[in-house]
């Protein structure tokens, strides 16, 4: 992949190639005290007036864009019930702030977006909503708006407008990624059940099957947690119909146009370096101005990185995505299986990327205690109407489909 995130990445011949912190609360009763149970009611929703439904023009087999364009919200509607219970009006909130909201439209859902001072920053085909913000301190306007889809190209709308205040924001570190909810996954195109079914996603040579992610893992793992990816061919190896055929995984962990630095940090074992045909690891950043009128201003700045272990002539380079011209270019910076990438054991990988502007910037790669500066930027990608945080991890099958495993373990993203 790493696509256009959906990553509509171009692919190779010869290859291709946020957050949810679930808090338990619990009580512990102890002799013979009396367990003190207490509810609070959700917040009502705000007396707004309904709107008319809006036109619905996007299809997943009708554009390549991933979302609808966002447009301004209206300044409030009631055309279904839609509770926002973090945050609420009038808090002073640290950066990045917690998010949680639920629709309940009448029509299945379409879409749910976050805008802070109409800047779209994050956007889930779900009716729900926990994940983390990221804006600039100071005053802000936070509006959460949810429209359905009656079948027949049209949409109602439910949006709620909160007014905070940004009291400080530093350094955050997002971390135990692998273990996260909100993980997605598609092979060549988007599966059937998805919003973005037949999408280009992953792209490679046709759809994998048989890949699977698996969370919690004891062995093996640093902290008792790792996440586990698996992939090969049907019927297993060698089988040439899947040759060079990638499957990608993804977290929306979070969203914002208020960070500009990225340090992306991760520990990944490998049983089989040899055969993968490369191993890419991405972040990407998206959101979209509406605040000048209908079609906004929607970006992304991907970092799109992946060890090319056998598609580079020397094989084993480290290769970065350029979005303006939608291809692959090579650092030089040697990663080989069974030398820099070593077998069996865990391999400590950290990118430093940051934005500015509409450049994308790659500054440092550090892999198990070597660093090495890259200092490679590009143009951003412009048009991309699908908002968020994401970090994502990449598998490509080689020549002959040769199966591997891979876990991750303490994957962190730290954004200021």
């Amino acid at each position: 992949m790493l696509a256009a995130f959906a990553h509509i990445r171009g692919f190779r011949i010869v290859c291709g190639t946020f957050f949810l912190l679930a808090l338990t609360l619990f009580s512990v009763g102890c002799g013979t005290s009396t367990k003190m149970t207490s509810t609070t009611p959700p917040p009502s929703q705000p007396s707004y007036p309904s709107t008319p439904p809006v036109p619905i023009w996007w299809t997943p087999g009708g554009s390549l864009l991933p979302a609808q364009t966002a447009t301004p919200p209206p300044a409030g509607s009631n055309d279904f019930p839609l509770t926002v219970s973090s945050p609420t009006a009038g808090a002073s909130v640290p950066s990045p702030f917690t998010v949680v909201a639920s629709a309940t439209p009448k029509n299945p859902i379409f879409f749910m977006r976050v805008y802070v001072d109409q800047v779209s920053v994050y956007y889930t085909a779900s009716n729900s909503i926990n994940t983390q913000i990221f804006a600039a301190p100071g005053p802000h306007t936070v509006e959460v708006m949810a429209e359905d889809n009656d079948g027949s190209m049209m949409g109602s709308i439910s949006a709620i407008p909160i007014n905070v205040t940004v009291a400080t924001q530093s350094q955050t570190t997002i971390s135990g990624i692998q273990n996260m909810p909100g993980w997605q996954s598609c092979s060549a195109v988007f599966p059937p059940n998805s919003q973005r079914a037949g999408q280009l996603c992953a792209a490679g040579n046709k759809n994998v099957p048989s890949s699977a992610m698996t969370q919690g893992v004891a062995t093996p793992s640093m902290d008792g947690k790792s996440a586990q990816f698996s992939m090969s061919a049907p019927g297993g190896a060698p089988n040439t119909a899947y040759q060079y055929s990638n499957y990608l995984y993804f977290n929306p962990i979070a969203g914002g146009n208020g960070v500009s630095n990225f340090t992306y940090d991760l520990y990944f074992w490998v049983d089989h370096p040899e055969y993968p045909q490369a191993l890419e690891f991405d972040v990407n950043q998206g959101y979209d101005d509406t605040s000048q009128g209908t079609g906004g201003n929607p970006i992304r700045f991907t970092w799109g990185t992946e060890c090319n272990l056998r598609g580079d002539t020397p094989a084993g380079q480290w290769d970065i995505w350029d979005d303006s011209i939608g291809f692959w270019e090579s650092t030089g910076i040697p990663c080989r299986a069974n030398q820099e990438i070593l077998a069996n054991q865990w391999n400590h990988l950290t990118w430093n990327f940051h934005q500015m502007g509409s450049m994308v910037f790659y500054d440092t790669l550090t892999l198990n205690g070597v660093a090495t500066q890259v200092n490679k930027s590009y143009i951003n990608q412009s048009g991309w109407t699908l908002e968020e945080i994401d970090t994502a991890f990449q598998m490509d099958l080689d020549y002959e489909a040769d199966p591997y495993n891979v876990w991750l373990d303490e994957v962190n993203l730290t954004a200021d």
